[in-house]
């Protein structure tokens, strides 16, 4: 329960008075005679170069160019706390405009933009003893389009789909997606590669794309059991794995993205490398 406090009305404060003064200077710079440098977008800079290339070596050392470009300054406006009992691994805003997700290990809750004391829990996956525990949520993420749709992924190489217009909690009436590949050969490592660490919809709504420690999947949502395309990304990695599992390696997560067409997907990897597959 959140207590009323009596609103006291406080002097606000300067988080950068640095960048404040500059803009000042860059104002009364604007009615210098003679100045015929044109405006630009972000005219902070013209204007911002423009006061230092007057500025005498005399007076201020040897003469520099700068370019500040447009100044941006942040403040919090709202804490939605104290909901998590692990850490947050994903947040997803809703296409209603209204509600946002938050996701952890064990739970999902829904928050309401406008109300930061209170949100619903719609998922929970913890049992009642720890030691019963086989799968940890690894992503969620709305559908773009319908309001009512979740995806969210888990360690065991899962996508469950749910409607929260079913029910409250929505852990229990799912569409599951699942590769059939788990069916094949297992090795000590397969679930622990199958784990999914990111998932995105494509602004269609009708494809999701998901990332494994191996490999980049494209799933369209009227087809459950199979992606329709497979990217594999750490193939070249598979001899090598009893060695990041020993360095943890094999616990690092990958996230991934889609260009707004849907066409080109985009994931990272090791040593720097951005990959990019086209459909």
């Amino acid at each position: 329960m959140v207590k009323d406090h009596k609103p006291k009305k406080v002097k606000g404060l300067n988080p950068n008075p640095f960048v404040d003064s500059e803009n000042v200077l860059l104002a009364e710079s604007s009615f210098v005679s003679g100045q015929d440098t044109p405006s630009v977008a972000n005219g902070y800079a013209v204007q911002s170069t423009a006061i230092i290339d007057n500025m005498s070596p005399s007076q201020h050392g040897p003469a520099k160019r700068a370019n500040i470009g447009e100044t941006v300054s942040t403040r919090c406006r709202k804490v939605y706390a104290h909901a998590h009992d692990y850490n947050i691994n994903s947040i997803s805003n809703n296409s209603d405009g209204e509600t946002f997700v938050s996701a952890d290990d064990l739970r999902i809750n829904l928050w309401n933009l406008d109300v930061s004391d209170q949100c619903f829990n719609i998922i929970d996956m913890k049992p009642s003893n720890m030691e019963d525990l086989t799968e940890v949520i690894t992503a969620a993420e709305f559908h773009p389009i319908h309001c009512n749709l979740l995806a969210y992924s888990s360690s065991r190489g899962f996508i469950r789909l749910v409607d929260l217009r079913q029910s409250a909690i929505c852990d229990h009436k799912a569409r599951i997606l699942q590769h059939g590949e788990s069916s094949g050969f297992k090795s000590f490592f397969t679930e622990i590669v199958s784990s999914i660490s990111d998932i995105k919809f494509a602004s269609d709504g009708r494809h999701l794309l998901s990332r494994d420690y191996m490999n980049l999947k494209l799933w369209d949502m009227r087809m459950e059991t199979s992606p329709v395309a497979i990217f594999k990304i750490h193939e070249h990695l598979r001899p090598k794995l009893c060695d990041f599992y020993n360095n943890d390696a094999i616990f690092d997560k990958f996230e991934c993205c889609l260009s707004r067409d849907g066409l080109h997907f985009a994931t990272g990897s090791y040593r720097n490398p951005n990959r990019q597959m086209k459909i």
